[in-house]
């Protein structure tokens, strides 16, 4: 998916990540809640953006492409480098 559905607004924002920041658990397979979608802006360097369902597949994210994480799909980001993101989340 390459963009929010209509009708989603911005709820919350994390902080800045770097490679040395990410959470141990935004590094392994983890989920949204129903409803709860989420934009991954890179502002400097590339992520490896990893969807592990209904199929397995990776994008590498930076600045100008952003991912896109769908409710309760199986998902993790592997930092190729250095970088620095932030995560916005939507309902």
């Amino acid at each position: 998916m390459d963009s929010l559905p209509n009708g989603v607004w911005n709820y919350a924002r994390t902080p800045d990540f770097t490679e040395e920041t990410i959470p141990k658990k935004l590094r392994e397979s983890h989920r949204t809640k129903a409803s709860t979608w989420a934009r991954i802006v890179v502002r400097e360097g590339t992520l490896l953006f990893c969807v592990l369902e209904p199929d397995v597949w990776t994008t590498q994210l930076r600045p100008g492409k952003t991912g896109i994480v769908v409710p309760e799909v199986a998902h993790y980001i592997k930092p190729l480098g250095e970088v620095r993101f932030h995560i916005e989340f939507y309902r």
